[in-house]
């Protein structure tokens, strides 16, 4: 299992994205985490698609609310491409449309395969841990209703043993310090997290997992 986890896009460490992901190539973006704010959607697509294609990669982009109740084909699709990028939003909605897409049980099987490298940022990379509890404070789980058509889900993926806390110490990306506050929540109750500023990241190669982290 390869995974680059960061709180914003390649953070600090591109050259360690790239030993991950190999030589540029053909890389699908999910931008799902967007749904619940339709008019911002193509404008987020296109600012992922940019620092892609200046590190030499082709992306394009999979709507996963075009495979729900097409699992099968979802999985054929991912095939293709031996990276997916997943980007920032509602960490909430991110999950639902994983859930009703069966994107879930796919990228497990893909990545247990080894078939692909998965690099997610903010909502790509919370949606990773063990659940989404604590998240609420920073993401509006209200918006998977009427985004996705189901009730908000709050188990995450659980490809990684702690929660990921993104933006924090980051004014630009987390200007009300909410990520921060929930960091520091999290340590005082001695629960296992992984605090992002948005340099860092979490590289999980096989069964090592290494934090590249700037904040002690």
């Amino acid at each position: 299992m390869r995974l680059f986890l960061s709180s914003y896009r390649f953070g600090a460490h591109y050259d360690r994205f790239a030993a991950l992901a190999g030589e540029p190539g053909p890389v699908a973006i999910i931008p799902n985490a967007c749904d619940a704010w339709p008019a911002a959607w193509d404008s987020a697509v296109a600012s992922d698609r940019a620092p892609l294609r200046r590190a030499g990669f082709r992306p394009d982009m999979i709507d996963l609310r075009d495979y729900v109740g097409r699992t099968g084909e979802l999985e054929k699709t991912l095939r293709r491409y031996p990276l997916l990028w997943v980007r920032g939003g509602n960490t909430f909605v991110l999950r639902a449309q994983f859930a009703r897409s069966g994107a879930d049980l796919v990228l497990r099987d893909l990545l247990g395969e080894d078939v692909l490298a998965y690099a997610g940022y903010s909502a790509g990379a919370c949606m990773l841990g063990p659940d989404l509890h604590g998240l609420e404070s920073a993401d509006d789980p209200a918006e998977v209703l009427p985004a996705c058509g189901i009730e908000p889900r709050w188990d995450g993926l659980g490809l990684v043993d702690r929660r990921i806390v993104p933006h924090v110490d980051s004014p630009a990306t987390d200007p009300d310090g909410i990520c921060t506050a929930l960091a520091t929540r999290l340590r005082t109750d001695d629960i296992p997290h992984w605090a992002l500023t948005d340099d860092d990241a979490v590289i999980v190669d096989g069964d090592r997992v290494e934090a590249l982290l700037s904040r002690s």
